[in-house]
């Protein structure tokens, strides 16, 4: 029998079981599946639907496409709050890695330092945390959940470790994110009419936890 080789990107490989959720073009995604050869242990999704993802990502039509053709699996109109109802993401707690990179609720609800605008960034996060913990590994099998944060301050506001503790997880470890370890991903607002535009990432980190054994 041929044993698999190992194909890594900084923090994942070919081997682990990878949900990724909030996926603006796929360009991520993509990245990771380019870096293994193979997008078979990648489910990848979006809050978009299809025609909405065309709609507003230049590229999100052929980055699904080229996903797909490398096998993976690509879910459509994806909620945070309500995944773990999606039978098509895979029984509870078999992933190895949930990541959400730089989740934001939008840009309606005020400035980015206001109270009531960092509540609803952190009821996003909290929401996505919940559904996480479900949807992961325990961590003696070695799940771990990832958030891709901006690390000043408003965004520091947002106190992830916190958050995290209230829905169970533990923050085991932060890690600087460079855009420039993942080729061709491209990260985008996502809203109010810029969806396909980036947005200067400064300091962030990928921020690692793991499910609290007592909760």
């Amino acid at each position: 029998m041929e044993v698999q080789e190992t194909k890594r990107l900084k923090h994942y490989n070919n081997k682990q079981k990878i949900l990724l959720v909030g996926e603006g073009d796929f360009s991520f995604s993509l990245s990771l599946a380019r870096a293994f050869g193979s997008a078979t242990n990648l489910i990848a999704t979006s809050l978009d639907s299809q025609a909405e993802l065309e709609r507003n990502y230049k590229n999100g039509k052929a980055n699904v496409e080229e996903l797909e053709r490398l096998g993976c699996n690509v879910v459509f109109g994806v909620n945070v709050h309500s995944m773990t109802t999606k039978p098509n993401l895979g029984c509870s707690a078999t992933h190895d890695r949930v990541i959400f990179n730089f989740p934001h609720a939008g840009f309606d609800y005020g400035r980015e330092h206001e109270i009531k605008t960092i509540m609803r960034h952190q009821e996003l996060v909290r929401g996505f945390m919940k559904s996480a913990r479900l949807l992961v590994k325990d961590e003696d099998k070695g799940g771990e959940i990832h958030v891709v944060h901006k690390t000043e301050y408003p965004f520091s506001e947002w106190k992830l470790k916190t958050l995290g503790e209230k829905e169970g997880l533990e923050l085991v470890s932060e890690i600087e994110f460079c855009l420039n370890h993942y080729p061709g991903y491209s990260n985008k607002r996502g809203s109010r009419g810029y969806n396909d535009s980036s947005f200067p990432v400064g300091k962030s980190s990928t921020f690692i936890f793991k499910k609290q054994f007592f909760y």
